[in-house]
């Protein structure tokens, strides 16, 4: 085994480790991860809607929103 071959193994093993370290680290708690927005309340403050696409053959399309 050269050189060259002993370095792309040591290169491929230590991605390896890497992939598997992250793989079955604990995570750390995040607010932007776990609460989808960054913010520790759930959606009090923001209005709520509903966003409606109509699009028929022959018509004009349609964006609809409605709040909640």
């Amino acid at each position: 085994m050269d050189w060259q071959q002993l370095v792309s193994l040591a290169i491929v093993g230590a991605a390896a480790g890497l992939f598997l370290r992250a793989r079955f680290r604990p995570r750390k708690f995040s607010f932007e991860r776990d609460t989808h927005c960054g913010c520790s309340t759930v959606g009090a403050a923001a209005p709520q809607h509903t966003i409606i696409f109509r699009a028929r053959k022959g018509e004009r399309p349609q964006v609809v929103i409605k709040p909640k």
